[in-house]
């Protein structure tokens, strides 16, 4: 999957992760997209076809809905929600095991905003 990962939820070990499981990874920090706005970086994802992985779910449901409403069309949005519980927050490991079991399921996620902690 082509991904491009928000920087609320970029760190070297998921990119890692995500890159030693086949994914195609984008980061801002890679881009010099750092500190940009979510419509910022949501505009870059869908201008290269990448399919956001975020952890700020409710903008990202916004800027969902303002694409999708207006009738144009995203790559998808996957996210992560964080409970600010350690025992209950997603690893990168297990944000990986996330994809991989939506997409054996799902092929596309394109036009979705899919929360991965309901994949684990």
């Amino acid at each position: 999957m082509k991904l491009y990962v928000d920087e609320d939820l970029q760190s070297r070990e998921l990119v890692q992760s995500l890159r030693k499981a086949g994914h195609d990874v984008q980061t801002p920090l890679e881009l010099d997209l750092m500190g940009n706005s979510d419509a910022v970086q949501f505009t870059h994802a869908i201008r290269v076809s990448r399919v956001c992985l975020t952890r700020n779910h409710h903008d990202f449901e916004d800027l969902h809905y303002l694409v999708t409403q207006s009738g144009g069309s995203h790559p998808g949005v996957l996210s992560v929600r964080q409970n600010n519980d350690r025992r209950r927050d997603m690893r990168p490991g297990q944000i990986v095991n996330a994809i991989k079991n939506h997409e054996s399921v799902l092929s596309s996620v394109t036009n979705h905003l899919v929360s991965l902690n309901d994949w684990r």
